[in-house]
């Protein structure tokens, strides 16, 4: 599968890939100053969404604000999936050693991998995610590690939306961790500090 993306080998074939996933009218450029933050030896490979939403990509389609297009989420899902499996041969990295780092539309293309394919991710760090889907099993997520940064008074993702997330990801296993702010959807250098912590306490970079 086609995505526009970037791939820059890190210094270390042991840390984590970071797959970089952008939030809505963002592009493959947006987050590589984050990736830097939080694991500088870090892989990466940022790709931007294949759907335009008047002119703004995102890695699917939705019907209103915070109402997703769940048929076209699951499509969008499984091209993701197979692009990171196409994506570790050519570029030759460990298909199992991939943390997600997504803002906003991007946490949920991520979080919608986690709901869909076992095994997918090693861990995710989503900023601002929303439930993917509701009403399906979830895959078991041992242990999973998964940071959730959130805002308080998020008008996009109210508090009760990241709760209900931590909640069905525990429940099939993962061990999540949630940073609280206060400033709306945004993401802020405060929450990014709180990842990149996260982050170097749970996995082992040399």
């Amino acid at each position: 599968m086609n995505m526009k993306h970037i791939f820059k080998e890190g210094s270390s074939n042991k840390a984590p890939v970071l797959l970089l996933l952008h939030g809505t009218g963002g592009t493959e450029e947006d987050l590589l100053g984050l990736a830097e933050l939080i694991s500088p030896k870090s892989s990466i490979l940022s790709v931007r969404g294949n759907v335009l939403e008047n002119g703004m990509p995102r890695f699917f389609r939705r019907l209103a604000e915070g109402v997703f297009d769940e048929e076209d989420l699951v499509i969008r899902t499984e091209e993701l999936n197979q692009f990171l499996q196409d994506a570790s041969e050519q570029y030759g990295f460990d298909r199992s050693n991939i943390v997600a780092v997504g803002y906003s539309n991007g946490a949920n293309i991520a979080g919608s991998l986690l709901f869909h394919y076992e095994n997918s991710l090693k861990g995710a760090v989503l900023h601002h995610p929303m439930v993917p889907r509701r009403g399906i099993k979830l895959p078991v997520m041992r242990d999973l590690p998964i940071f959730i940064g959130a805002g308080s008074n998020d008008p996009i993702c109210p508090a009760s939306e990241t709760e209900e997330l931590a909640f069905l990801l525990k429940n099939s296993g993962a061990s999540v961790d949630i940073h609280w702010d206060q400033f709306g959807h945004q993401l802020t250098r405060s929450e990014a500090l709180a990842a990149a912590g996260w982050f170097q306490k749970t996995f082992t970079v040399e």
